[in-house]
């Protein structure tokens, strides 16, 4: 637990871990409060009818328990890779909390992945076992053949044809669990990278993960938990940033948890769940809360109890941070971390840390730096790539049956990022950019995101994705990919406008000189666009300009 102090250099410098040898995070999430409180609320699960069902930690412990029995009756154990393939909903707290509890090891697939995407991570994985829905099982159908370790197929909705209701296994299995005993570095949990560079890497992440985003979680929730406090996000459990983000650390510290599934992300759906339920607590992804910037007025529609905002994934952005603060009257607390070492930096405005277009401070319990390419840190201001040093209990154990991408995660003891940041005189990390993203144009080094979120702050535009084209003048020049609000033409006017307003509000060097508009901007599952796809178009556009004009 973050005791509260009131600076942030005396909650910094007084924090130490205190992590037991013995540690489940079953334990820890549920069966601890289950003992304690039984009728305690922990999730509450609005069904598609509209219908809420209400679950109390000793409800779901129970469940769990018997899943645990369940994937004990078919083999399946200690170091066994189990797949959750399931939108928010309660199996999927199940499945997880019965996974820990045999020491197996959760593998949080999206319900959005397509069949390439699970094929690669269940047979990259070993996966002896998945949980699923109707939607899981038709995509698994088309791939069962290329999965010979997938040995049990669990259906939330029905079993049949070699699949097993898992509702009905349920109800014939024991409620009563011995979980197996497990320390800290046991692996708990593995979650691909998010792969927009590369193939994705499984991150395998020992018990210690969970105790380890606690500090960074309360931290960024102004020293959660609060009486009355309720947790939501929309973003999917299957990612780092839904599970760790908000799901097992509200669950281990008391605290309920709003359960929904969004079809496609609604942003007035957004703002009447969090009203109707009385939710004082929302991790949103910075495109959610662009999309949520297109409601109107949202204090005055709906009853909104937000006691805390935290956003994470991508840089949030000065235009996006702004307008929370006057249409919400919330400061966003932004955090940042990786699946591989989540939530290090973070803001606390109750503590005054918070600034316009910083990702935070280092969280307290770990050290962040901006290194050069030898593994020093730099100076304040000077661009290098952020980096977390080890031993840091929520940092991965290993990249899943990938020693040398392991190794090479590592310079020393520091844990590379990949992100470009600059660290200011005051301790505050600023985003650039991935790597590969950095845009080198007339000999300036400029990150997408800031020009992205001045995009968004354009009436017209609804999401953007900035990369540099290849160009033989300036090596490259910003191109920008533009999605417009529904309804608003794309005309060589508008154009002309958006790059207006990013000239006057950033800089001359860092307007798009072109503008493409396009119908969808595509996001991996953690909500983040996409870059490489475009930047590989704008290459192959540039490369197809230059042949044309040899031919003129």
């Amino acid at each position: 637990m973050l005791e509260k102090r009131s600076t942030y250099e005396e909650t910094y410098r007084d924090f130490r871990w205190a992590i037991p040898s013995d540690y489940n995070i079953a334990r820890d999430a549920c069966d601890r409060w289950a003992e304690a409180d039984p009728g305690r609320l922990a999730l509450l699960h609005r069904r598609p009818d509209g219908s809420t069902d209400r679950w109390s930690y000793h409800r779901l412990s129970l469940a769990s328990n018997r899943f645990a029995n369940v994937l004990r009756h078919y083999g399946i154990g200690r170091g066994d890779r189990v797949a959750i393939l399931l939108p928010q909903c309660p199996e999927t707290a199940i499945a997880h909390l019965g996974t820990y509890k045999i020491a197996g090891i959760a593998l949080p697939l999206a319900a959005l992945f397509g069949v390439e995407a699970l094929v690669y991570r269940l047979r990259n994985a070993g996966a002896k076992a998945i949980v699923t829905n109707a939607a899981g099982l038709a995509k698994l159908a088309e791939i069962r053949a290329e999965l010979p370790d997938l040995r049990l197929v669990l259906a939330a909705d029905g079993g049949g044809m070699g699949i097993v209701d898992f509702h009905q296994a349920l109800a014939e299995a024991s409620s009563s669990f011995a979980p197996e005993p497990t320390g800290p570095d046991d692996p708990a949990m593995m979650i691909y990278t998010s792969g927009t560079t590369g193939l994705p890497k499984g991150a395998l992440h020992g018990h210690r993960v969970l105790p380890g985003h606690i500090p960074g979680f309360q931290f960024a929730h102004e020293f959660f938990p609060v009486e009355g406090d309720l947790m939501w996000t929309p973003a999917d459990w299957a990612w780092a940033g839904g599970l760790l983000n908000a799901l097992l650390p509200s669950l281990a510290l008391g605290v309920p948890v709003l359960a929904y599934r969004f079809e496609k992300f609604d942003p007035d759906l957004a703002f009447w769940l969090m009203a109707h339920y009385g939710v004082r607590n929302a991790f949103v992804p910075p495109t959610a809360l662009k999309m949520l910037r297109t409601v109107e007025n949202p204090l005055a529609r709906f009853d909104l109890r937000l006691r805390t905002l935290g956003s994470a994934g991508e840089a949030l952005g000065s235009e996006t941070y702004e307008w929370a603060r006057a249409a919400l009257d919330l400061t966003v607390n932004e955090f940042y971390g990786q699946t591989e070492c989540n939530i290090v930096l973070a803001s606390c405005a109750m503590l005054g840390v918070s600034r316009a277009g910083a990702i935070g401070k280092a969280a307290p319990g770990h050290e962040v730096a901006v290194i050069g390419p030898g593994g020093a840190p730099v100076a304040a201001g000077t661009l290098g790539q952020i980096a977390v040093r080890r031993p840091d209990p929520v940092m991965f154990l290993e990249y899943w049956d990938r020693p040398d991408a392991t190794a090479e995660k590592f310079v020393g003891d520091w844990m590379t990022t990949g992100d470009q940041g600059v660290m200011d005189e005051d301790g505050y990390v600023h985003f650039v950019g991935r790597d590969d993203d950095v845009i080198t144009s007339a000999g300036y080094r400029i990150g997408p995101a800031e020009i992205e979120d001045c995009l968004a702050g354009h009436p017209a535009v609804a999401l953007a994705a900035v990369v540099g084209k290849p160009d033989p003048l300036r090596t490259e020049i910003v191109k920008a990919y533009v999605r417009l609000v529904d309804g608003v033409e794309g005309t060589a006017d508008l154009k002309d406008e958006i790059r207006a307003h990013v000239r006057t509000r950033l800089s001359a060097h860092e307007y798009p000189r072109e503008i493409e508009f396009v119908e969808e901007i595509p996001l991996t599952t953690s909500g983040k666009v996409i870059r490489r796809f475009f930047r590989e178009r704008a290459q192959a556009d540039a490369a197809e300009e230059q042949v044309r004009k040899r031919w003129e």
